[in-house]
């Protein structure tokens, strides 16, 4: 059985937390940024969990 490759795109944006779930950072931190205010900018630069629905495919990007 040949081994399953990793989506790179998907490595660099997700990472695996030891109960399996997966992290990922916010939408719209990359320009525009002075028209939003501190407390939003603040709030988009936290991580957060990905959606149970979308998991599944991030684990069929990840294999390994």
């Amino acid at each position: 059985m040949p081994k399953l490759k990793t989506r790179k795109s998907a490595n660099k944006r997700y990472k695996i937390t030891g109960a399996g779930n997966f992290l990922r950072r916010h939408a719209y931190k990359g320009h525009l940024l002075m028209k939003k205010s501190n407390t939003q900018k603040r709030k988009l630069s936290q991580t957060i969990c990905v959606n149970a629905s979308d998991s599944k495919s991030i684990k069929l990007m990840l294999p390994y």
